[in-house]
């Protein structure tokens, strides 16, 4: 059978895509691990953060938000985000970053919100007196990446996806004015391969013969912290303005920390190196009072960017029936429904859908890299 779309990779780009598409066509994904989402979405501390990923990502992560926050019965029921709020703080060394921020966002309708410091200190007690501005951004929230991951899936299924696990795409050639690709120990046909292969997106298009894009996967360490005092409840995701870390209180009054690094690696099972956890807690200790009793978890995942920090949503500029669904970094799965209603009007040719207008396709397309 010849497949009308072949999605490589299964994680919250490849599901998403999938779950929109399944009902217009036959769709096959191929996942090399044992499961989905093994290597950045299973991994993700994700938030929804309309400031998360600048300006030109905003578009997508404010599109994406009511299928997020009240999603259809059918498809799940109860919501995905979980609103806390987030602190953007500054000592001295980065007042420019803040205010580059607040002028980042001045013509958007994102909401930012001076605070003062004796309010500050009521939202993150125990702040070091040094850290005396702050913007709070009140719609950020948690999201449940794996109730929306599995959801998609769920549906993508429901419609007549199919998916096969642990069969890793060693080959990808045009055959008949489609594709054959060998995925696992069989080879399948295709009329369009859908490139949602995160960190190995460029290998996967090295394989069809497209061009290489230059997504370079980075690492990203998390680790979960217990603390005197305990976390308060209601601690809201803290951002260093200055891009040195970041912190949210998670269950039972426990901190999960990043130290916000971004260490090139190759594409692989990423593991937390003992330095970066050890500079997490460095900066952990210089913004707040409070004691650090022990690291109970950590973890790394893998962020794939393109050189100019944009997902690449598109045809391929040199190969045709090559899609590319990658790039998205840090954001992907914020920005997921929204990229994922993109790309099937992409390949449908159909009208954006009307939550889309301020959506740009063109500042995501591949042809930008040719």
């Amino acid at each position: 059978m010849i497949q009308d779309f072949v999605i490589i990779g299964a994680g919250m780009a490849g599901a998403s895509l999938a779950a929109e598409l399944a009902p217009a066509g036959s769709v096959l994904i191929l996942e090399a691990e044992e499961f989905p989402g093994y290597h950045a979405t299973g991994r993700s501390a994700a938030f929804w953060s309309e400031t998360y990923g600048g300006p030109l990502i905003q578009p997508l992560t404010s599109a994406s938000h009511e299928f997020l926050a009240t999603p259809t019965r059918a498809f799940s029921e109860r919501p995905f985000l979980n609103r806390n709020g987030a602190l953007h703080i500054a000592e001295k060394s980065g007042y420019d970053s803040l205010a580059g921020l607040g002028a980042d966002f001045e013509a958007s309708d994102v909401t930012l919100e001076p605070v003062s410091r004796s309010a500050l200190v009521e939202i993150c007690p125990g702040l070091r007196s040094n850290w005396d501005r702050a913007i709070w951004e009140p719609s950020c929230a948690d999201i449940d990446v794996g109730g929306l991951h599995q959801a998609y899936l769920r549906a993508a299924l429901q419609s007549g996806a199919q998916l096969r696990c642990s069969a890793p795409v060693t080959a990808i050639e045009p055959h008949e004015g489609g594709w054959r690709i060998f995925a696992g120990s069989e080879w399948i046909e295709g009329a369009i391969v859908i490139n949602a292969a995160g960190a190995w997106a460029d290998r996967v298009a090295t394989m069809a013969g497209g061009q290489v894009i230059g997504i370079a996967p980075y690492r990203r360490t998390v680790i979960q912290l217990r603390t005197d005092p305990a976390a308060p409840e209601a601690l809201p995701l803290v951002v260093d303005a200055a891009g040195n870390f970041y912190f949210k209180g998670e269950s039972a009054g426990r901190i999960w920390l990043s130290p916000h690094d971004e260490t090139l690696t190759d594409p692989g099972d990423a593991a937390p190196e003992e330095m970066d956890v050890a500079i997490a807690i460095d900066r952990f200790e210089k913004a707040v009072d409070w004691k650090v009793l022990a690291v109970e978890r950590k973890w790394a995942g893998l962020r794939s960017f393109a050189a100019d920090r944009l997902p690449v949503y598109g045809f391929d500029a040199e190969i045709p029936g090559f899609f590319w669904c990658a790039g998205q970094g840090g954001f992907g799965i914020q920005t997921a429904p929204a990229g994922a209603m993109l790309c099937r009007s992409l390949l449908l040719d159909e009208a954006k859908p009307a939550s889309l207008a301020a959506v740009e396709a063109d500042l995501y397309a591949p042809g930008r890299f040719a």
